[in-house]
């Protein structure tokens, strides 16, 4: 492999196969799109530069690092203070160049050399140069459990060689062909080197970037406060204008009550909110709200079991509070019109996807034999008992989605149908890390978003994290395996093994396919959703 020549760069991706994301289409749901703005832009005119955009979400995850979040509460904000080495089309899944003007990959997929564009600094004024990339990917294997993330994309990262102030090499210790897409991601967005030398909990008060805005203030659980980044002319090869953001200002504020977001976007307070509930959508319609949807590729919301706890370490308790859930009765009940039951492991729109529908189905029936052939015998209040220890499954969940509670309230009915008792235990999503970490929890409801199929080694390989304590098994060969593989169907034939050992084994229990849904006022214009449907802010403005 040779280096990619500055006065030369070479544009796309020298080895073909690692186009796993480019033959995907993440088609965009709803009224909005990828590429969905508020109200008719003809109608509205020309876009406006100034104004501030209002935006309340439900949840703060208690750290201002794009490095170290993975909740789209926390995420909406902070993806618009970095800048990626690439970026992903919403609509082919294929990368793009961004602060990256071209690469070229190693025909084994574990070198990657890019080279920069000129011209770039961070906010602070330093420039974003190739040693300031290597001293971003060499911090994230010292970062601790919050940056779990950023650590999966950078797995088997062996260094990063600068070979001039433009060119550099990122080499793995094997095959990595997940990494070019997690170069687009904000969780390697790139930091200046003084937000980088930063231990965790300095950075999570707040990090300089190269984006289109800065962080003027973060107060925990309350607000970030981002102002328009003067000068920016260095945006992604896929935004509409690469110039400075239109907006002067941006306010994110915390909002936790679901019904209070709704009132504050129909009041006027605010311009935008997030997690809408199917509540809320005639009633902003009503008044000209524009709900922008796109389904989210990666994990959908659903069950992970700690296989440490005994109770939930016995498979036929898994399989049955599978086999007890229906997961249609669930979507129509609690969540909003453009939202679909889980069908596999992975969420229809990510890469590799494999239909397991006929698995994942509702049989009550089928749930209590189960449970019979395993020992668990109904006691007298409805609650299956084995051995004297009733079928008691404590589910720890976060308050980072207004859906939560209402989706595990109705869950909890279903399964004591059959004999199983739920009972749910909130936590902040600041606890989300900690909790699973310490390993203090039985089961929790959750999801993670990725447009690669890579997640499910993030989520299950025991060579990571592990927090759902999984033994060591083929499991664990399938999916280094799949992160090696640099033929696309081969690849996708891997990942598919991989979901079925899953399902096999009931090491998840997949319900719902997270669909995001923004409320966004008729006077503001081209709010965006990355591949991810996460929230670009570039081409966003304000009418009159």
């Amino acid at each position: 492999m040779r280096a990619v020549s500055r006065s030369a760069p070479r544009r796309g991706i020298v080895l073909a196969a690692l186009g796993a994301v480019t033959a995907l289409v993440l088609a965009a749901c709803g009224s909005g799109g990828a590429g969905a703005g508020g109200a008719d832009q003809a109608a509205a005119g020309p876009p406006q530069a100034g104004g501030t955009l209002r935006f309340a979400v439900g949840s703060d995850q208690g750290c201002a690092d794009p490095q170290q979040v993975t909740s789209n509460d926390s995420v909406y904000s902070l993806r618009q203070i970095v800048d990626s080495l690439t970026d992903q089309d919403p609509a082919t899944g294929e990368i793009k160049p961004w602060l990256a003007t071209g690469w070229q990959v190693s025909p084994d997929a574990t070198a990657y050399t890019f080279t920069l564009r000129q011209g770039v600094t961070f906010s602070d004024g330093t420039p974003l140069d190739a040693d300031a990339v290597k001293a971003n990917f060499d911090k994230v294997q010292q970062l601790g459990a919050r940056a779990t993330l950023a650590k999966g994309y950078l797995a088997g990262y062996q260094g990063t060689t600068v070979t001039s102030p433009t060119t550099f090499t990122v080499t793995f210790s094997k095959p990595n062909v997940q990494f070019l897409q997690g170069s687009s991601t904000f969780s390697l967005g790139i930091l200046s080197p003084a937000s980088v030398a930063k231990t965790d909990d300095e950075r999570c008060a707040g990090v300089i970037g190269s984006g289109l805005f800065v962080i003027e203030s973060y107060t925990l659980n309350q607000s970030t406060v981002l102002t328009k980044r003067t000068g920016y002319d260095w945006g992604s090869s896929l935004w509409t204008h690469p110039g400075e953001a239109y907006l002067d200002r941006i306010e994110f504020r915390v909002v936790p009550e679901s019904g209070v977001r709704t009132g504050s976007l129909q009041s006027g307070e605010v311009d935008a909110i997030g997690s809408i509930g199917p509540q809320d959508e005639a009633p902003l319609t009503a008044v000209g709200v524009q709900l922008l949807a796109r389904a989210n590729p990666g994990v959908p919301f659903g069950v992970n079991f700690n296989l440490q706890k005994p109770i939930v370490s016995d498979p036929s308790v898994r399989s049955a509070l599978s086999l007890a859930i229906d997961r249609p009765e669930v979507v129509s009940a609690v969540f909003t019109s453009q939202t679909r039951p889980a069908t596999g492991v992975l969420a229809s729109s990510t890469p590799s996807y494999a239909d397991a529908s006929a698995q994942l189905t509702f049989d009550a029936a089928r749930a209590d034999s189960t449970l019979d052939a395993d020992g668990w015998a109904p006691g007298p209040d409805g609650i299956r008992v084995k051995d004297g220890q009733p079928l008691t499954i404590e589910l720890t969940f976060f308050s980072n989605a207004a859906t939560n509670k209402p989706a595990l309230e109705l869950i909890q009915q279903q399964v004591r149908k059959v004999g199983i008792d739920l009972q749910l235990r909130e936590r902040p999503i600041s606890d989300a890390t900690p909790v699973q970490q310490s390993g203090d929890f039985v089961a929790t409801w959750g999801n993670l978003t990725r447009a690669d199929p890579d997640i499910l080694r993030t989520q299950y390989s025991t060579a990571g994290n592990n927090y759902f304590r999984l033994p060591p098994g083929p499991l664990d060969q399938l999916l280094a395996d799949q992160a090696a593989e640099p033929d696309q169907a081969e690849r996708t034939a891997i990942v598919g093994q991989a979901q079925a050992l899953l399902l096999q084994n009931t090491y998840t229990v997949p319900v719902v396919e997270l669909t995001t849904v923004l409320g966004v006022a008729s006077n503001t214009h081209d709010v965006r959703f990355d591949a991810s449907s996460r929230i670009f802010l570039h081409d966003a403005w304000k009418s009159e």
